[in-house]
């Protein structure tokens, strides 16, 4: 939401809002551009009749006094995905859509396209080098780049977001079960990739993940208008701990890795082809492309360990974060360490999805927060339960500074270690 209201401030807005709180660095961006709120909390004074619009965040709730002062005056009340299709809804939109690496490829979308020059509006969920905001509004461009999320639109409108972006390009990068808090079966949450093939318009295009089997069938059997365009992962190889594409005799050398990547980057190729660059220009880019905060990123190098952060939170997504960083050092000994912090990775019944996610690695920990389940009004889970359902080998903790211990013990400065995590690890140190 700060974000958007950068984004609007930028276009020329004249922008305020409300909060019961508010973090850094969203706090210090805010208030850079003296958009600050005065106080926290709401104020239904504040809702006057000469406002234009209001912009409805998904934590706001219905009896929110701000939001029933709105309805009152009978103001237009727009959902966060509502306004992004209002303010394009006369350009091309591509919406990135999958249950794992929509943020990467719609990154590299955003890189590529940047790096030649082309003009576009966008929304990601992560902070990119060379974009100030995670949101960005123009007149001038014609084309919109979002990353789609699944999840629900707003407290008044239930719908996932990437059913209101009403997508022109499509992509689906993956499908695995997430968001079981909203999508209780794993039916009803494949049942929204149905309908988002659906929507898209005979004049567009659904760019799909072939070699993931689920997306291959529900892309291929769903009806579509659009073209259908399937991508796999490329030929690649890795050397002294660099990855790279091997496209039409040449070896492309790259700053990131890992199968999922490859396969973001195919996707990410398709995408800007239909936005009109090449797909040498494309991979041309693709050269200097250094990835997403927390997708990967770089924490600690030195010539015999690196450090790396990652968002995985999906069994799915674990399972291939750790299958790339053996990759990229298959005789180094690799420490992989996971948070439980979504409602889904919580949640009793779904933690026997994550059964052996976590074995190429040669040391395994699991934290979980008894405080994050209270929190969320969860039943308690046992370190045991945990241990149970991911699997042997693996350490469970429900302590963050045992965990910290475990791993200090644990890491000489010979290893390269994966930290995953929506979260921050309940606070935990992370500096090795």
């Amino acid at each position: 939401m700060h974000n958007m209201a950068l984004a609007l401030h930028h276009k020329g807005y004249r922008v305020s809002g409300s909060d019961d709180e508010i973090y850094e660095p969203a706090k210090s961006r805010l208030a850079n551009y003296h958009l600050l709120p005065a106080s926290m909390g709401w104020d239904a004074s504040r809702i006057t009749p000469d406002i234009d619009a209001i912009i409805l965040g998904m934590h706001a709730r219905k009896e929110n006094p701000e939001l029933i002062r709105a309805q009152q005056l009978g103001l237009k009340i727009y959902s966060f995905p509502e306004f992004m299709y209002e303010q394009t809804r006369n350009k091309k939109r591509i919406v990135i859509g999958g249950s794992h690496g929509k943020t990467s490829t719609t990154a590299m979308i955003m890189f590529a396209l940047q790096y030649h020059g082309v003009k576009f509006d966008y929304l990601v969920g992560s902070m990119i080098e060379g974009f100030e905001t995670m949101v960005g509004l123009s007149e001038e461009a014609q084309l919109a780049v979002f990353e789609g999320d699944e999840y629900l639109t707003s407290p008044l409108d239930l719908r996932p977001k990437f059913h209101v972006y009403q997508a022109d390009i499509g992509i689906i990068t993956g499908i695995a079960w997430d968001h079981i808090n909203v999508f209780p079966t794993y039916e009803n949450y494949v049942h929204q990739f149905e309908i988002f093939i659906k929507d898209l318009p005979q004049s567009g295009a659904l760019i799909y993940c072939a070699d993931d089997p689920e997306v291959k069938r529900v892309s291929e059997n769903t009806p579509c208008l659009a073209r259908r365009i399937p991508y796999h992962t490329p030929q690649n190889h890795v050397s002294e701990g660099i990855a790279y594409l091997d496209m039409n005799g040449q070896s492309i050398p790259l700053k990131v890795f890992g199968k999922h990547n490859l396969q973001n980057m195919m996707a990410a190729q398709f995408a800007c082809i239909e936005a009109g660059i090449s797909a040498e220009q494309f991979f041309e880019s693709m050269r200097h492309f250094k990835g997403t905060a927390k997708r990967l990123e770089l924490l600690k190098e030195t010539g015999e360990s690196i450090i790396y952060r990652d968002f995985a939170h999906a069994p799915s997504k674990l399972k291939a974060t750790i299958h790339a960083a053996r990759e990229l050092f298959p005789e180094r000994k690799l420490i992989a360490v996971y948070e439980l912090h979504t409602f889904s990775s919580l949640n009793k019944e779904f933690l026997p999805q994550y059964a052996n996610s976590m074995q190429e690695a040669d040391v395994r920990a699991v934290l979980f927060s008894k405080h994050a389940l209270e929190m969320k009004k969860m039943p308690m889970l046992t370190e045991n339960e945990v241990a149970d359902a991911f699997g042997e080998g693996v350490k469970v903790f429900s302590d963050k500074t045992a965990l910290h211990q475990y791993l200090r013990h644990q890491y000489s400065g010979k290893e390269n270690m994966l930290l995953m995590s929506s979260g921050t690890f309940d606070g935990m140190p992370t500096d090795f």
